[in-house]
């Protein structure tokens, strides 16, 4: 199975494709999707290039599946809902490429990936590199799209497994 892994932000939107086959785990791509380039642009043209980019992603590396970061409330309304918009402007994209998308949360992510749900950038950035077999650390806004890949990997993994167990007689 491809799992596409996201983190979405406004400015810069991580992506990580992993491929999962039985309990092996492959690396495909990683990358970020930038509106840096727009500065002040209004916020609708930002948005359609996180759009149009996530869409670029699934018809390029084809996967059967997605992740996405659940944004929380931080100290600071007004990204909260910037970072919301975006959010929506990449699961749109996801759903409208006809992907289920799995959620999870940073805590999660991190528990999955690290062990430890306050796990740092680098910790992330290390483990995905491990696990991954890669030769460099990933930039921190692919190395948490990677972890949500991989999040969506161990946690498919359980359900098979625990269906297993139930299934048998």
């Amino acid at each position: 199975m491809r799992i596409l892994g996201i983190d979405p932000g406004l400015r810069t939107t991580g992506f990580g494709v992993i491929d999962t086959q039985s309990l092996t785990l492959g690396y495909v791509a990683s990358g970020t999707i930038s509106t840096r380039h727009l500065g002040k642009d209004p916020l609708p043209d930002r948005l359609k290039v996180l759009y149009d980019g996530v869409r670029e992603v699934v018809e390029r590396y084809r996967p059967d599946c997605a992740s996405v970061e659940i944004v929380f409330v931080n100290v600071n309304p007004q990204s909260t809902l910037l970072l919301g918009q975006a959010r929506g402007a990449v699961i749109t994209a996801l759903v409208s490429c006809g992907l289920p998308v799995a959620e999870y949360t940073a805590l999660q992510m991190k528990q999955a990936v690290v062990g430890w749900g306050r796990a740092s950038k680098g910790q992330i950035q290390e483990m995905a590199r491990r696990l991954l077999g890669l030769s460099g650390l990933p930039g921190p806004d692919a190395a948490d799209a990677l972890g949500m890949a991989l999040t969506h990997a161990h946690a498919r993994g359980m359900v098979q497994r625990l269906s297993l167990l139930t299934a048998q007689p």
